[in-house]
């Protein structure tokens, strides 16, 4: 999909997450194109910068340009055992309430609960021991859309 994203991230392989439109979104006329297609808390990367460029208030050169995104991979931690690359799964976050070292990566930014996902790739299990005691496996994640 095509969005507009500010000129200094205008990168490919750029990973953000959508947080919302600026207040000053709200009356420009590149809404829709810009913020209009992407979903709230979702982790989006550049896969290819285009060449136009448009002012805007809201970035820090005053300048956005149009890139492709698509959504991207997740890395988690997981209990789950029967977990294979090319399996497909629904994200439940897990029953643990510890603020860990870990917790970014049992409840990644861009994932919700209820995802259809796909797993990547299967890193293996985590070398470090969860508070929780869990036998956690690394997962790099697709989404199933």
């Amino acid at each position: 999909m095509i969005t507009l994203i500010g000129k200094d991230l205008a990168k490919e392989g750029q990973e953000f997450i959508f947080l919302g439109p600026a207040n000053e979104c709200e009356n420009c006329r590149f809404k829709s194109s810009c913020v209009g297609n992407l979903e709230l808390n979702r982790k989006y990367v550049v896969v290819d910068v285009k060449e136009n460029e448009q002012k805007c208030p809201v970035h820090a050169e005053g300048i956005v340009i149009p890139v492709e995104v698509e959504r991207a991979s997740i890395d988690l931690l997981t209990t789950s055992k029967s977990i294979f690359e090319g399996s497909t799964f629904t994200y439940n976050a897990p029953d643990c309430d510890e603020n860990c070292d870990f917790h970014d990566l049992c409840f990644p930014d861009g994932l919700a609960e209820n995802d259809k996902c796909i797993v990547l790739e299967n890193l293996g299990k985590h070398k470090q021991e969860c508070k929780k005691g869990y036998k956690l496996n690394k997962l790099t994640l697709g989404f199933v859309i």
